[in-house]
C-alpha cells in the first residue's frame, strides 16, 4: 500500500514541479537572455528530485503519528 501511495504522490509531485520549473525556466531564459529555450536537463532534475523527497516527507510525516 505504502508503494503506491508512493507512486500517486511521485506523480503529483512530479508533474507540477515539471510544468512549472518548465515555465519559469522558459521565462527566465526569455528575459534574462532574450530567446526563449528550455533547459530540459534542470527541468528534469527538479521534477525528478522534488517526486521522490515531496512524497518520502508526506509517508515520514504520516508514520510518525
Amino acid at each position: 500500500m505504502k508503494i503506491k501511495k508512493f507512486l500517486i504522490h511521485f506523480l503529483i509531485a512530479f508533474a507540477i514541479t515539471f510544468v512549472v520549473n518548465a515555465i519559469v525556466v522558459y521565462l527566465w531564459n526569455l528575459i534574462r537572455h532574450g530567446e526563449g529555450a528550455f533547459n530540459w536537463e534542470i527541468t528534469f532534475f527538479f521534477a525528478i528530485t522534488f517526486g521522490i523527497v515531496l512524497p518520502l516527507l508526506d509517508i515520514w510525516r504520516s508514520e510518525e503519528k
